[in-house]
């Protein structure tokens, strides 16, 4: 397993010469600042990874970039709309240019309109620690009385329905704008502005594509990319819905494990593969993160390692982002899983033995709080988490008793 790190680029709180002093081995980036269905240019992917490849001081960080997350796929493509085969052409032309680069693994995601969606961004722990949390109630009380989507409520049980017009009622006008912009944070080009006027013409281009047809789309995309990153020796990876229910009456469709068997079947390439969130997927309690990983492993070509509380035994329920070993994910068994996926694949002789992870998201602890760095994504907090995985790692790793657990 190799140990990665997510970097947003120059404006980032968590600089290079941290993530040197946190001993990762790769860097996980993306050119946020590059319009979606855009040519990522040859020259953007160099100047990126000379600025990973230098500390502050401008010696050599010996860190290169070895994920890209993500290679956003354009609202247009999901639906088949506008321009949508320009920004397929434009898709490719960046896979060729990140493999003449040298960067064979892309994440991409195919949620529609919302990348994730957290009610919460700083919900306070006990131990003073803060994590971002979704709250069901607070999000049916942002979804029919701030956004008024039509059909809304039908969309909820009654009692929510009931708890969230009760909680309305309650909030103050402050209250009703940051649950609103937290809610907005999970949307494209959300570090800009987007009003509820905004969000409401994003739903309405989706008004009339179900579930089957936004999956049909996304193999239609895969169709066009697969063949060429399988031709490059690259590997795409598709990160589940987060979190992985319907939400805003949009469709959901990478979810469970029988939504990511549909797409393998469907694009059977081994360029066509999988993102385990074990954070996203494990927000539902009939997903097995060891099992899946078992079953899915071939295609496994990145790895997201965090951990959520349930708070219901609902599919659709409120969670929150726990510690890394904690939750309701067995981070030993799913580890234990990766490393015999890795020992699979070194008997088969295949070029990628070892699977990039890294330490997704964290609580913000000690510094954090004064550094304030990108939401759910704290310093201290992903070490601590990394330094934890590391830990069952090293012991499963030391010889092979440990995995016949």
């Amino acid at each position: 397993m190799r140990q990665t790190w997510r970097w947003f680029g120059p404006k980032d709180r968590v600089s290079i010469d941290d993530m040197m002093q946190a001993g990762v081995e790769g860097v996980v980036s993306a050119l946020h600042h590059v319009p979606t269905g855009a040519v990522w240019t040859q020259d953007e992917i160099a100047r990126r990874q000379a600025e990973i490849g230098r500390m502050k001081d401008g010696a050599p960080s010996g860190l290169a970039w070895e994920v890209v997350e993500s290679l956003p796929v354009s609202e247009d493509i999901k639906k088949q709309t506008g321009g949508w085969r320009a920004h397929i052409d434009a898709w490719r032309t960046s896979l060729r240019h990140l493999n003449a680069a040298g960067i064979e693994t892309i994440c991409y995601n195919f949620m529609p309109v919302l990348d994730w969606t957290r009610t919460e961004l700083a919900h306070r722990r006990p131990n003073g620690a803060t994590c971002m949390r979704f709250d069901l109630t607070d999000f049916a009380a942002f979804d029919i009385h701030i956004l008024q989507r039509p059909g809304a409520r039908e969309d909820f049980a009654a009692a929510i329905v009931e708890d969230a017009g009760r909680r309305f009622a309650a909030m103050s006008d402050a209250d009703r704008a940051t649950l609103a912009d937290n809610i907005v944070c999970g949307l494209p080009g959300a570090a800009e502005s987007f009003t509820l006027d905004d969000i409401r013409d994003h739903l309405a281009g989706y008004a009339a594509l179900g579930e089957a047809r936004l999956r049909q789309n996304l193999v239609d995309f895969l169709t066009e990319v697969a063949p060429l990153a399988e031709e490059l020796g690259m590997r795409l990876c598709c990160h589940p819905d987060d979190p992985p229910f319907p939400l805003l009456g949009l469709p959901r469709i990478m979810s469970t494990e029988a939504d990511y068997r549909a797409i393998l079947d469907a694009v059977d390439l081994p360029s066509n593969g999988v993102t385990l969130c074990s954070g996203s997927l494990g927000a539902r309690p009939d997903n097995d993160l060891p099992a899946l990983m078992e079953r899915l492993g071939e295609r496994v070509h990145f790895l997201h390692l965090r951990n959520v509380t349930r708070e219901s035994g609902d599919i659709s329920g409120s969670f929150f982002e726990d510690e890394h070993l904690a939750g309701g994910t067995d981070m030993v068994a799913l580890i234990a899983a990766v490393i015999r996926e890795e020992r699979r694949r070194e008997k088969a002789g295949r070029r990628d033995v070892s699977i990039p992870f890294r330490p997704d998201h964290g609580q913000e602890i000690l510094d954090d709080f004064q550094r304030k760095a990108q939401p759910g994504y704290p310093a201290i907090g992903r070490l601590k988490g990394l330094a934890e995985l590391r830990g069952i790692l090293t012991a499963l790793s030391h010889g092979r008793e440990g995995l016949r657990t």
